[in-house]
């Protein structure tokens, strides 16, 4: 958890009042998640037990659930997170890599006041269009042979 120390530069909108803001390692897990799937090329955020613990709480709570796939280390003014990815067949993943870290950087600073100082990725899958489709398949086209 972050604690960040506040101090007002407009006296009158504050009072002049000094104080604390405490943020939690989740809240920027979220931020970061967020960002990162509205990334163009990135397919999904997470993978195995955590994609689909992420999808379930966002049908049953609402949220997003972008945090759990997300890992994050919060200092005192800094941050650093990482992340797995599952990118979109035909996307540069060397450029994708960057517009994620932009998109995070910015997010994450701009939202939290915390320093980003390393966002690791992990790119785990590609996702190929149609994929889905064809694990219900068997090789030569037809269905499962067992109902």
């Amino acid at each position: 958890m972050a604690d960040i120390e506040t101090r007002s530069g407009n006296a009158a909108k504050s009072g002049g009042v000094r104080g604390t803001t405490t943020i939690a390692d989740g809240v920027v897990a979220t931020i970061a998640g967020i960002a990162i799937r509205e990334t163009d090329g990135v397919h999904s955020v997470g993978k195995g037990a955590s994609k689909a613990l992420g999808a379930v709480t966002s049908r049953v709570s609402g949220s997003s659930g972008a945090g759990r796939a997300v890992k994050v280390e919060v200092g005192e003014k800094q941050t650093a997170i990482d992340v797995d990815v599952e990118v979109e067949y035909g996307v540069a993943i060397h450029e994708l890599a960057d517009r994620i870290r932009g998109q995070v950087v910015e997010a994450v600073e701009s939202m939290t006041g915390l320093e980003v100082v390393e966002i690791n990725i992990n790119v785990f899958d590609v996702h190929i269009p149609d994929d889905d489709d064809e694990d219900d398949e068997d090789a030569d086209g037809r269905g499962s042979r067992v109902r």
